[in-house]
């Protein structure tokens, strides 16, 4: 199945998608416990179908991990970055950090430039979410704890990521003002055609303004999302909604080949530019780029 959430009189509202129309579920619903009943269950507990409009992210999440898990970004993001390849603590376990959960835009909205940011970037993911409730789980049990899967764009600030990592935390105001989550919520029944293993060889690409820069296949993580979300509840929970990013496929932003190139190239995205991503099996998000707020200044730090 595949849901969506759309505005219908102001309020937030999930939809089943069937035969390319949006079936709003009844005001209130609870979308969870509803992914455990059959389609045509579901279906029959929806309304009368509305026609295609804007939508939402399909979950408001109550915390976001991004991971980062394709050994080619981390080489080449490395390097872009200012590292020399990639570190040898990386081989040792799923890294992520955590985003913004009210950061999060959908499929076709707009996209600001984060405040004081020269060099914009965007970063091609695929994103787990989580279903039912579990705490120190094991690789075995966590693949059940899966509502679904959605494309994921973690929006970047290189510019202003680069110059607050260096102080030893992770990236702050350089991923703090968006990342697009959608077009649907897509169960993993439906990604059975694509198995491979315990991956989904997802063929993942990405386009600015039309012109293709890059493709990967999901299948190419070097964990697998079960492993990511028993490591993500390793000491405590993870709940319905929560959002596990896969982190940036290989050639899935421009900083990747900066960092192979030496050089901008191409160029830092600017206002007016489209950026499309597209995942066989879940759909396509693209967002344009447009100006962002002004920066109020902070104080240096007092002696």
């Amino acid at each position: 199945m595949k849901f969506a959430a759309i505005s219908i009189d102001g309020r937030y509202r999930h939809a089943l998608v069937h035969e390319d129309l949006l079936h709003p579920l009844p005001a209130g619903t609870d979308l969870f416990p509803v992914l455990t009943a059959p389609p045509d269950q579901v279906l029959a507990r929806c309304e009368k179908p509305v026609a295609p409009q804007r939508l939402l992210p399909p979950v408001r999440p109550p915390s976001i991990r991004d991971f980062i898990t394709f050994e080619k970004h981390m080489e080449g993001a490395g390097r872009g970055l200012g590292r020399d390849g990639v570190l040898p603590e990386w081989y040792e376990i799923p890294t992520f950090y955590f985003t913004n959960p009210h950061a999060l835009i959908g499929a076709t909205d707009p996209v600001p430039v984060p405040p004081g940011c020269q060099v914009f970037d965007f970063e091609l993911e695929v994103a787990a979410i989580i279903g039912t409730e579990g705490g120190n789980l094991t690789v075995e049990d966590a693949a059940e704890h899966i509502a679904g899967y959605s494309v994921f764009n973690d929006w970047s600030a290189r510019d202003l990521q680069a110059h607050e990592m260096r102080i030893g935390l992770g990236p702050a105001k350089g991923k703090d003002t968006a990342s697009t989550l959608g077009p649907y919520l897509v169960t993993p029944d439906e990604l059975e055609p694509y198995r491979d293993g315990d991956r989904y060889d997802l063929t993942m690409t990405v386009s600015i303004n039309e012109t293709e820069l890059g493709t990967d296949s999901l299948a190419n993580m070097a964990w697998s999302f079960p492993e990511l979300i028993a490591y993500a509840s390793r000491g405590t929970v993870v709940r319905p909604g929560d959002v596990l990013g896969s982190g940036t496929c290989g050639d899935g932003c421009l900083v990747e080949f900066w960092g192979r190139r030496g050089a901008q190239d191409p160029p830092p995205l600017k206002v007016g530019d489209t950026v499309t991503m597209s995942v066989t099996g879940l759909g396509t998000i693209s967002n344009t780029v447009i100006e962002g707020q002004p920066v109020h200044p902070v104080a240096r730090a007092r002696s």
